[in-house]
């Protein structure tokens, strides 16, 4: 039944994990007067910008009046990188609620908006900005290959750019891009990629994403002990960060580890993670950034096969915030499909049965194929759970259809291992092989797209690349800090020398400025040989007569 423990994982995370801030923050008032202190449509922009999305976990309707108050103030500036500006950032705020058919396709349109607007006016680098921002949106839709069009394209159009940031942004979105299409190799090759160009660059945020996007990556492959590795590096890179946000990051962060390790089966740490981001939020009097940790724990109880425990967490005070957040931004399809898949944990089917259907036009209508899937996988285990298999057979079919249509083989080998189950029960042997066979063979498939040796090469080369590269500097810093002290022995020497010349005008003893001399003498010899030493051994090949017979000569030169 691993459908349906991980029903409420599929459709819950992702909504909330875009927050920002809540109305109990100082950063809303913060934001508002910085607004009303900004002169210029530059200014206004930035600062509306940041307070829509700000308000999008606070107040949807400030938040939709202020993107409209953005666009405005770019259109009345005739500022065309100011106008795509403003698309772009109602392109993102909307995005915020991926989850929601209706703001997904909204997203798309000011994206595709702010890219006529940096086409027509040959902005290049905004060009592939606002391809970039389409291509994750597709990738929300699960459009696949519109989604690698358009990374593509974007590659293509930044391949000449000088923002070497853009063009790290370029290969992470085309490693998500190759990931969602289930080619690991390509994809990992991209995400090392990025992770070089940020390192080069030095840019902190860039390297904390790339960390973001490799954990991600393992996370696919089932490999969480790499996974939770990268996400730790990127909550420690919060520390080298000064975006002013920080804080709030890291309870987010905190919960995203705490998933990871739920995921990896070990639930102890995972709760300690989820209590820790709570404890967070609750120092900085924050109700909304514990609501994916809320979300973390109900998921938790539901991976450890206790339904009744998450029905005790749902119906406490914790599980009345997140109920009323759902309720609030217009995910109360996702309120009643949770009580759907606690009730059929814990038996109660004739209530598990209402919770469903009420949940059914929410999810039909509002919501894309991936959280689809997981709706009808969750309503499928209902069924089998009520004994009728002719109604669960029906909803994993269209799970299996939907995630055939998707390329999401993962779900389709679970759809079609059940499906096998079911028809063996109910006597269709026939259809019981059939799906079966369907079921090894997407199996092997997934296995085969891990390419463990194939992905371990990935790793090696990067790695030799990697050290070859740290070699490269070590020996840099190295040649830097000898040519430093060099440059102190010269002036050290000449300083000696000018003092023993300002020693013959003043009335000095003739044996001391003869022992300077000496001393003076002595060193500048034992500088030039030092100088000259790597130079000898290098055109002698160390062969000792050769290094002997050329120093003579130099000491007799002295």
């Amino acid at each position: 039944m691993r459908m349906l423990k991980f029903v409420m994982l599929f459709c819950l995370l992702g909504i909330l994990f875009t927050s920002g801030h809540t109305q109990d923050l100082k950063a809303v008032e913060t934001l508002k007067k910085k607004l009303a202190a900004a002169k210029t449509p530059g200014d206004k922009v930035y600062f509306m910008d940041n307070l829509s999305r700000v308000l999008m976990n606070v107040d949807l309707q400030q938040a939709e009046e202020l993107g409209k108050q953005i666009i405005l103030v770019a259109e009345e500036s005739r500022d065309r990188e100011l106008m795509v500006k403003a698309y772009i950032s109602n392109g993102q705020r909307c995005s915020y609620f991926g989850g929601r058919g209706d703001y997904t396709e909204r997203s798309i349109q000011y994206y595709e908006k702010a890219l006529d607007i940096a086409r027509q006016n040959k902005l290049h680098d905004w060009t592939g900005a606002a391809q970039l921002r389409l291509a994750g949106v597709y990738l929300l839709k699960l459009d696949k290959d519109k989604a690698l069009n358009l990374a593509n394209e974007a590659a293509s159009v930044l391949a000449l750019s000088e923002n070497d940031s853009l063009k790290a942004e370029s290969d992470n979105m085309l490693g998500k891009v190759y990931l969602a299409r289930n080619n690991k190799t390509l994809s990992l090759r991209k995400f090392l990629q990025a992770f070089t160009q940020a390192e080069d660059i030095n840019n902190d945020a860039l390297i904390r994403d790339c960390y973001l996007n490799l954990s991600g990556f393992y996370s696919n492959i089932g490999d969480y002990e790499r996974a939770i590795d990268y996400y730790t590096r990127a909550l420690n890179k919060l520390d080298d960060l000064h975006e002013g946000n920080e804080t709030y990051q890291r309870a987010i962060y905190m919960t995203a580890i705490g998933n990871l390790y739920g995921q990896q089966g070990k639930e102890d740490i995972a709760l300690h993670y989820y209590e820790q981001s709570i404890a967070l939020g609750d120092s900085l009097k924050f109700p909304t950034l514990k609501v994916p940790a809320y979300i973390g724990i109900l998921n938790q109880f539901l991976r450890m096969d206790k339904p009744a425990k998450a029905l005790e967490y749902f119906n406490s005070a914790r599980g009345a915030g997140l109920k009323e957040y759902l309720s609030k931004f217009g995910f109360s399809g996702v309120l009643d499909q949770a009580y759907a898949v606690i009730y059929t944990g814990t038996g109660k089917l004739d209530s598990a049965r209402i919770y469903f259907e009420r949940a059914r036009g929410y999810f039909e209508q509002n919501t894309n194929d991936g959280i689809r899937i997981s709706f009808y996988g969750g309503w499928a285990g209902y069924f089998e759970k009520a004994g009728d298999r002719k109604e669960a057979i029906n909803k994993y079919l269209m799970v299996k259809d939907l995630a055939e249509k998707n390329g999401l083989l993962e779900m389709l080998t679970l759809a079609a291992q059940r499906l096998d189950t079911l028809y063996a029960q109910s006597g269709d042997f026939k259809q019981s092989r059939y799906y079966n066979g369907i079921y090894y063979q997407y199996k092997d498939s997934v296995d085969k797209l891990n390419k463990e040796k194939e992905l371990a090469q990935v790793e090696a080369t990067d790695e030799q690349q990697r050290q070859v590269k740290l070699e490269k500097q070590q020996e840099e810093d190295e040649r830097r800090r000898h040519n430093i002290q060099y440059m102190g022995i010269t002036i050290g020497i000449a300083a000696f020398f000018v003092l023993l010349v300002f020693m013959g005008i003043f009335k000095v003893s003739e044996s001391t400025i003869k022992v300077l001399g000496f001393f003076a003498f002595i060193m500048f010899f034992e500088f030039v040989i030092l100088i000259a030493d790597n130079k000898i051994h290098h055109y002698t090949h160390g062969e000792p007569w050769k290094v002997l017979a050329i120093k003579i000569v130099l000491i007799a030169g002295e």
